[in-house]
């Protein structure tokens, strides 16, 4: 496996190895105790990721998912910081314009250290969690810059290749037949390449490429910007293809070995596939078993009515 680990992706991009970037988000005041409240507040219930990981000795996860519940943004916070939980606020950039407009300014100064790099569609989800909370060994489909603003986290990001990132998990993953997660062994710490985040620092890694996220000892808040480009738009498209193709007995070809006009081909494909429900989704409910209450062990309450 270590040969493996000078080229970190299959995937062709301009960013082709994890690499800090600097920001001036937290000066702006987006991730004080008082500025989270108010946006824990207003946000919507149905737009909450609420997350609780355990991990075995082997470092496999089993996850419990949450309910927004009714405290209020104060209280709410209170129970994150206190607790074990991981909160995802999604469509950040409906939901927090004020920051999302400010993340853009700086998503572009980094976007022009990538020649060749240009985002066509970007969106992403303010990240509120616990101290030395994780989040397991995943991979997102698009590209992904993390603004840091608050406490410390570390990031292991580890190479796109197949023995890391098996084509057909990724398929099951942009078809939204599973979560994120992927397989994970041990063996795998030898090839991640780890970077530290402090406040003020971004981070961005070649597209694709699995990772895993540990709070190191503080209340951590983050931005996490996703953006497409045609490239991965036309790859995620052909992926998707893939795994309606493969669900219906088929043996498509990874797209790895597609060229630019075949991967095109699919991407269109699979916009056709989509508006018949060529997959549904088994991603549209969760059953949700707590919700967040201070003073609960690991921040995780019983649900009420």
């Amino acid at each position: 496996m270590r040969d493996q680990v000078t080229k970190r992706t299959r995937y062709p991009g301009p960013i082709t190895e994890a690499k800090k970037h600097p920001h001036d988000l937290v000066e702006r005041g987006f991730a004080t105790d008082e500025a989270l409240a108010r946006v824990l507040d207003r946000y919507p219930a149905d737009l909450f990721d609420i997350n609780l990981y355990d991990y075995d000795a082997e470092g496999q996860v089993s996850l419990r998912t949450g309910a927004r519940g009714k405290l209020s943004g104060d209280k709410l916070l209170e129970a994150i910081q206190a607790g074990r939980l991981w909160v995802n606020l999604r469509d950040a950039q409906n939901g927090c314009p004020d920051l999302w407009n400010a993340a853009m300014g700086e998503f572009r100064k980094i976007e022009a250290a990538y020649p060749g790099l240009k985002a066509v569609r970007n969106a992403g989800q303010l990240i509120i969690s616990s101290p030395v909370a994780r989040v397991p060994y995943h991979f997102d489909p698009a590209g992904v810059v993390l603004f840091h603003l608050r406490g410390r986290k570390r990031i292991f990001v580890y190479p796109g290749d197949e023995a890391h990132l098996p084509e057909r998990n990724m398929e099951q993953i942009v078809a939204r037949q599973t979560t994120e997660e992927l397989p994970y062994v041990r063996a795998f710490e030898a090839d991640a390449q780890v970077m530290d985040l402090e406040p003020g620092e971004a981070l961005t890694w070649p597209l694709y490429a699995p990772h895993r996220v540990e709070n190191l000892d503080r209340f951590c808040v983050s931005l996490s910007m996703d953006f497409q480009t045609w490239p991965s738009r036309f790859r995620n498209g052909a992926l998707y293809t893939n795994a309606v193709m493969r669900s219906r007995g088929g043996s498509p070809r990874f797209t790895e070995g597609m060229s630019t006009p075949e991967l095109a081909a699919r991407w269109a494909a699979s916009l056709a596939l989509k508006k018949v429900g060529g997959l549904k989704s088994k991603l549209d409910s969760f059953e949700r078993d707590f919700e967040p209450q201070v003073g609960a062990a690991d921040g995780a309450g019983a649900l009420r009515a």
